[in-house]
């Protein structure tokens, strides 16, 4: 499976942007999808997963304002960012694997290259 990340851009705080990522290759149904960040001085953080069942999890830092979503085909994965935060600015991965489902801190086997997100205050 290969993720490849998209719609990563500038905006004010709160605002709004979606992020998109295309998964090419084999997703089995049973395979969690997620995404991660890597924000400036920070260790790389779990963001939110949605699990085979359809099942979501968010970081604390996010909740409320972020969601994920997938259609069915497992293939494309969405984040909807809303309420946007100059502290959300950083890069953002798409991933692919399986997982137990009870953390947003996954080591995923795929992810891809990332996308920036900038919030300015």
């Amino acid at each position: 499976a290969e993720p490849v990340e998209s719609g990563g851009d500038s905006r004010q705080a709160g605002g709004s942007l979606k992020l998109s990522c295309v998964i090419s290759g084999s997703v089995l149904s049973s395979y969690c999808s997620g995404w991660f960040r890597r924000r400036p001085g920070k260790e790389r953080e779990g963001v939110a997963i949605i699990t085979g069942n359809g099942k979501t999890l968010y970081a604390d830092s996010v909740k409320g304002r972020f969601t994920i979503s997938r259609e069915n085909d497992k293939k494309n994965v969405y984040l909807q960012m809303d309420s946007l935060k100059p502290e959300d600015t950083g890069m953002y991965y798409c991933a692919t694997d399986w997982c137990w489902g009870n953390s947003v801190d996954v080591e995923w086997k795929h992810s891809g290259q990332g996308t920036q997100v900038t919030v300015s205050s």
